[in-house]
Protein backbone atom coordinates (compact mmCIF):
# COMPACT_ATOMS: atom_id res chain seq x y z
CA UNK A 1 0.00 0.00 0.00
CA UNK A 2 1.15 3.60 -1.07
CA UNK A 3 0.23 6.97 -0.24
CA UNK A 4 1.85 9.76 -2.25
CA UNK A 5 1.84 13.24 -2.78
CA UNK A 6 5.52 14.19 -3.69
CA UNK A 7 6.58 15.02 -0.47
CA UNK A 8 10.42 15.20 0.47
CA UNK A 9 9.90 12.40 3.34
CA UNK A 10 8.29 9.56 3.36
CA UNK A 11 7.17 6.70 6.28
CA UNK A 12 7.75 3.01 6.16
CA UNK A 13 5.06 1.56 8.35
CA UNK A 14 5.53 -1.86 9.20
CA UNK A 15 2.76 -3.90 10.47
CA UNK A 16 1.78 -6.29 13.26
CA UNK A 17 1.18 -10.20 12.87
CA UNK A 18 -2.19 -9.56 11.06
CA UNK A 19 -1.58 -7.67 7.68
CA UNK A 20 -2.45 -4.67 6.46
CA UNK A 21 -5.38 -4.48 8.17
CA UNK A 22 -7.79 -1.36 9.11
CA UNK A 23 -5.09 0.03 11.90
CA UNK A 24 -2.30 0.33 9.16
CA UNK A 25 -5.06 2.01 7.10
CA UNK A 26 -5.82 4.01 9.80
CA UNK A 27 -2.53 5.34 10.13
CA UNK A 28 -1.32 5.74 7.02
CA UNK A 29 -4.10 7.88 6.39
CA UNK A 30 -3.14 10.13 10.04
CA UNK A 31 0.96 10.38 8.59
CA UNK A 32 -0.49 11.30 5.19
CA UNK A 33 -2.00 14.57 6.41
CA UNK A 34 1.37 14.79 8.14
CA UNK A 35 2.82 15.49 5.16
CA UNK A 36 4.51 11.76 4.37
CA UNK A 37 4.37 9.66 1.66
CA UNK A 38 3.41 6.77 3.39
CA UNK A 39 4.74 2.79 2.34
CA UNK A 40 3.43 0.02 3.73
CA UNK A 41 4.88 -3.34 2.99
CA UNK A 42 3.55 -6.48 3.07
CA UNK A 43 6.13 -8.14 5.88
CA UNK A 44 3.32 -11.50 4.71
CA UNK A 45 2.18 -12.80 1.91
CA UNK A 46 -1.89 -12.66 2.36
CA UNK A 47 -4.03 -10.98 0.60
CA UNK A 48 -6.64 -10.82 3.36
CA UNK A 49 -5.51 -9.77 6.90
CA UNK A 50 -5.46 -12.12 9.82
CA UNK A 51 -8.64 -11.32 12.26
CA UNK A 52 -8.12 -10.21 15.81
CA UNK A 53 -9.33 -13.51 16.42
CA UNK A 54 -6.55 -15.40 14.85
CA UNK A 55 -3.76 -14.05 17.07
CA UNK A 56 -1.94 -17.34 17.27
CA UNK A 57 -2.17 -18.53 13.89
CA UNK A 58 -1.17 -14.94 12.32
CA UNK A 59 2.07 -14.90 14.80
CA UNK A 60 2.99 -18.48 13.45
CA UNK A 61 2.19 -17.56 9.84
CA UNK A 62 4.65 -14.62 10.64
CA UNK A 63 7.33 -16.96 12.28
CA UNK A 64 7.39 -19.90 9.78
CA UNK A 65 6.83 -17.57 6.43
CA UNK A 66 8.44 -14.63 7.28
CA UNK A 67 10.78 -14.39 10.36
CA UNK A 68 12.61 -10.89 11.29
CA UNK A 69 15.59 -11.95 9.39
CA UNK A 70 13.66 -11.46 6.61
CA UNK A 71 11.46 -8.96 6.93
CA UNK A 72 14.58 -7.15 7.98
CA UNK A 73 16.06 -7.57 4.66
CA UNK A 74 12.81 -6.75 3.09
CA UNK A 75 12.66 -3.14 4.64
CA UNK A 76 16.36 -2.58 4.12
CA UNK A 77 15.95 -3.01 0.71
CA UNK A 78 12.87 -0.44 0.38
CA UNK A 79 14.96 1.91 2.76
CA UNK A 80 17.96 2.08 -0.03
CA UNK A 81 15.82 2.74 -2.52
CA UNK A 82 13.43 4.90 -0.95
CA UNK A 83 16.85 7.04 0.30
CA UNK A 84 17.29 7.66 -3.32
CA UNK A 85 13.92 9.52 -3.18
CA UNK A 86 13.77 10.93 -0.32
CA UNK A 87 15.68 13.42 1.62
CA UNK A 88 14.23 11.93 4.96
CA UNK A 89 13.39 7.97 5.65
CA UNK A 90 11.13 7.49 8.67
CA UNK A 91 10.05 4.44 10.20
CA UNK A 92 6.83 3.43 12.52
CA UNK A 93 6.28 -0.07 13.51
CA UNK A 94 3.77 -1.57 16.03
CA UNK A 95 4.62 -5.45 17.24
CA UNK A 96 6.77 -7.48 14.64
CA UNK A 97 7.38 -4.53 13.20
CA UNK A 98 8.43 -2.43 15.91
CA UNK A 99 11.05 -5.36 16.21
CA UNK A 100 11.69 -4.85 12.79
CA UNK A 101 11.92 -1.15 12.89
CA UNK A 102 14.37 -1.75 15.66
CA UNK A 103 16.37 -3.65 13.61
CA UNK A 104 16.71 -0.95 10.91
CA UNK A 105 17.55 2.01 13.40
CA UNK A 106 21.13 1.30 13.05
CA UNK A 107 20.90 2.10 9.24
CA UNK A 108 22.69 5.46 7.95
CA UNK A 109 19.53 6.35 5.39
CA UNK A 110 16.85 6.72 8.25
CA UNK A 111 16.16 10.05 10.50
CA UNK A 112 13.62 8.72 12.79
CA UNK A 113 12.78 5.21 14.31
CA UNK A 114 9.16 4.93 16.32
CA UNK A 115 8.32 1.41 17.62
CA UNK A 116 5.07 0.06 19.33
CA UNK A 117 4.99 -2.97 21.49
CA UNK A 118 7.76 -4.49 19.95
CA UNK A 119 8.16 -7.14 22.53
CA UNK A 120 11.16 -9.19 20.64
CA UNK A 121 13.41 -5.60 20.52
CA UNK A 122 14.29 -7.38 23.75
CA UNK A 123 15.94 -10.15 21.95
CA UNK A 124 18.24 -8.08 19.87
CA UNK A 125 19.77 -5.61 22.57
CA UNK A 126 23.12 -5.76 20.73
CA UNK A 127 21.74 -3.36 17.93
CA UNK A 128 23.19 0.44 18.29
CA UNK A 129 20.77 3.07 17.03
CA UNK A 130 21.83 5.70 14.82
CA UNK A 131 18.62 7.00 13.95
CA UNK A 132 16.47 8.75 16.69
CA UNK A 133 14.50 5.71 18.15
CA UNK A 134 11.03 6.09 20.33
CA UNK A 135 10.04 2.86 21.97
CA UNK A 136 6.39 2.87 23.44
CA UNK A 137 5.36 0.13 25.58
CA UNK A 138 1.70 -0.31 27.77
CA UNK A 139 2.58 -0.97 31.42
CA UNK A 140 1.24 -4.33 30.92
CA UNK A 141 3.01 -6.95 28.72
CA UNK A 142 2.44 -10.33 29.05
CA UNK A 143 6.03 -11.67 27.86
CA UNK A 144 8.27 -9.68 29.26
CA UNK A 145 8.71 -6.42 31.62
CA UNK A 146 8.95 -3.31 29.66
CA UNK A 147 10.68 -1.23 33.13
CA UNK A 148 13.62 -3.70 32.54
CA UNK A 149 13.75 -2.52 28.44
CA UNK A 150 14.07 0.86 29.31
CA UNK A 151 16.46 0.25 32.05
CA UNK A 152 18.94 -1.94 29.26
CA UNK A 153 18.51 0.67 26.74
CA UNK A 154 18.90 4.02 28.79
CA UNK A 155 22.35 3.85 27.98
CA UNK A 156 21.54 5.10 24.02
CA UNK A 157 21.47 8.51 24.36
CA UNK A 158 19.58 8.82 21.14
CA UNK A 159 16.93 5.95 22.06
CA UNK A 160 13.53 7.07 24.70
CA UNK A 161 11.74 4.45 26.18
CA UNK A 162 7.84 5.38 26.82
CA UNK A 163 5.64 3.35 28.72
CA UNK A 164 1.94 4.30 29.30
CA UNK A 165 -0.66 3.04 30.69
CA UNK A 166 -2.04 0.02 28.62
CA UNK A 167 -1.63 -2.93 27.16
CA UNK A 168 -0.23 -4.43 23.98
CA UNK A 169 -2.52 -3.07 21.40
CA UNK A 170 -3.08 -0.37 23.11
CA UNK A 171 -2.70 1.84 20.03
CA UNK A 172 -5.31 0.45 17.44
CA UNK A 173 -8.35 1.90 17.57
CA UNK A 174 -10.25 -1.85 16.37
CA UNK A 175 -8.22 -3.21 19.38
CA UNK A 176 -10.39 -4.77 22.62
CA UNK A 177 -6.91 -3.39 23.95
CA UNK A 178 -7.18 0.27 22.71
CA UNK A 179 -7.12 2.98 25.11
CA UNK A 180 -7.96 5.98 23.62
CA UNK A 181 -6.19 7.98 26.25
CA UNK A 182 -2.63 6.91 26.01
CA UNK A 183 -3.06 6.37 22.58
CA UNK A 184 -3.80 10.51 22.18
CA UNK A 185 -0.72 10.88 24.60
CA UNK A 186 1.38 9.29 22.08
CA UNK A 187 0.49 10.80 18.81
CA UNK A 188 3.35 13.53 19.14
CA UNK A 189 5.50 10.82 18.78
CA UNK A 190 4.21 9.72 15.34
CA UNK A 191 3.22 13.08 13.90
CA UNK A 192 5.35 15.67 15.50
CA UNK A 193 8.56 15.72 13.10
CA UNK A 194 9.06 19.21 13.55
CA UNK A 195 12.30 20.31 13.42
Amino acid sequence: MELKQNSNRCMILLHEIYGINQHMQYYAKLLFKQNFDVYIPKLINIEEPFPYEEEERAYHHFIENKGFENAYNQVTAIIDDLSKKYKEVHIIGFSVGATVAWLCSNHENVQRVVGLYGSRIRQYLDIIPKSDTVLIYGEHEQSFEPKDLKHKLSKYTNVLVKIVEGEHGFADPYSTEYNKRSADSILIYLTDYSD
